[in-house]
């Protein structure tokens, strides 16, 4: 596979489904062509479980002393030092990263060289129980407020509970600007359906209301890469669908997984292939939220 060795290959990451190192390495090596324009120059955390989901994983920011001297990275300042982050520029990288166990890359908004003016804006919409009817419906409604604004949207799966709806953005913002845009278009969509959405981050408060999470958008917060495989039963993929499937209720936040992908692919490409030719600017939305 490229030219990194994937040790134990037989190991299996994922029990209940029988899926080895070797079988996601392989996905991985596959997808490489959708994955590697959306994760190119962002700085990746690794959320890594080397006795595979079974068994309690960690996340990683910093690579550890041993990565290869021809891995990429992004060394940002910390209280106290820096973190190196690993790139993933290449298909070699990203073997290199499959051969860590690291199951999901979870990645900033923005990439190199500008780490503070973030190319996307995230939203993660995370329901604490399964009700895809609430779900599907504000996760339109986050559409069309965005669309009220002027702004085109794009939607995945998380591959967990919930969907993420992403804003491609022309880098003239700071991530200060984009975290406040986020946070009030994400105060606005909870004023229209107090209902159904909150922004309380303690699950305790949500009293059964889906999680409006705004806070992806300020570095060095994270989201799930497009097309991560993550690190539940069924090894589902956060992958991108189209508001169509949405609004039908084809697309579910596990639909697709790392066994399925290949089929998906080879029926729709990479949906998300045109989002950065329709980068906006977030100049005129943030005018009209004030």
């Amino acid at each position: 596979m490229g030219s990194v060795v994937i040790s134990h290959p037989e190991k299996v990451l994922f029990p209940d489904d029988g899926i080895t190192k070797g079988e996601m390495a392989a996905y991985y090596e596959a997808i490489a062509p959708l994955l590697l324009p959306h994760l190119r120059g962002r700085p990746v955390t690794m959320e890594r479980f080397h006795k595979g989901i079974g068994e309690e994983g960690f996340f990683q920011k910093s690579i550890a002393r041993g990565a290869p001297d021809w891995l990429p990275i992004a060394e940002v300042p910390k209280k106290g030092g820096t973190v190196k982050h690993p790139l993933i520029n290449d298909e070699r990288s990203l073997l290199w990263l499959a051969n860590q166990n690291c199951i999901t890359p979870h990645v900033w908004v923005s990439r190199v060289p500008d780490l503070y003016h973030p190319d996307i804006c995230i939203f993660d919409l995370d329901p604490l129980q399964d009700d895809p009817d609430t779900l599907r419906r504000v996760t339109l409604a986050l559409r069309d407020l965005l669309s009220e604004l002027g702004l085109t949207s794009w939607v995945k799966t998380t591959g967990s509970k919930g969907f993420h709806i992403a804003v491609p953005l022309d880098g003239k913002s700071d991530a200060g600007e984009v975290s406040g845009f986020a946070h009030a278009v994400g105060k606005l969509l909870v004023a229209r359906n107090p209902k159904d959405l909150t922004l309380e981050f303690s699950k305790s408060d949500r009293e059964g209301r889906i999680y409006m999470d705004t806070g992806r958008n300020h570095p060095p917060a994270t989201f799930a890469a497009t097309y991560a495989v993550r690190a539940r039963a069924g090894a589902p993929i956060s992958a991108p669908c189209t508001w169509e499937e949405i609004e039908r209720g084809k697309v579910g936040p596990t639909t697709f997984t790392l066994r399925s992908m290949a089929e998906r692919v080879a029926t729709v490409g990479d949906i998300w292939s045109t989002m950065h030719a329709e980068a906006h600017s977030l100049t005129a939305a943030l005018k009209a939220l004030k």
